[in-house]
């Protein structure tokens, strides 16, 4: 699925990332970063709403090519910054972490495998 294609679902707001055209395979939502480390392998975009560096910097461990914060939350400069960094696109939509993954998951997102 098309970056562009995640941020029209779920009427997401970029935050940094110009790649209309990053493809991406797989999700996960958490916002348990120690989870995300433990259990989490094969992900392209995580859905969180803890939005402080440490979840830039879990997803920059995973490879993770996008993060998505939920529930309104929008970060600070600092992560955003960190994001832009490290290549990772930065996205917010007002939906619940359930219901954002619920219409990704809706539209063939899949979670990859564990």
């Amino acid at each position: 699925m098309k970056l562009r294609e995640i941020v029209e679902l779920l009427d997401a707001q970029v935050l940094c990332g110009d790649d209309m055209d990053l493809e991406i395979q797989t999700a996960c939502g958490t916002d348990m970063m120690s989870d995300a480390l433990a259990f989490i392998e094969d992900q392209g975009m995580l859905l969180t709403g803890l939005i402080n560096p440490q979840s830039v910097r879990t997803a920059e461990m995973l490879d993770m090519r996008c993060i998505c914060f939920v529930r309104g939350k929008v970060p600070g400069d600092d992560v955003v910054e960190l994001a832009r960094q490290r290549g990772i696109a930065v996205l917010t939509t007002r939906y619940r972490m359930f219901s954002a993954c619920g219409k990704l998951y809706q539209a063939g997102l899949r979670g990859g495998d564990c």
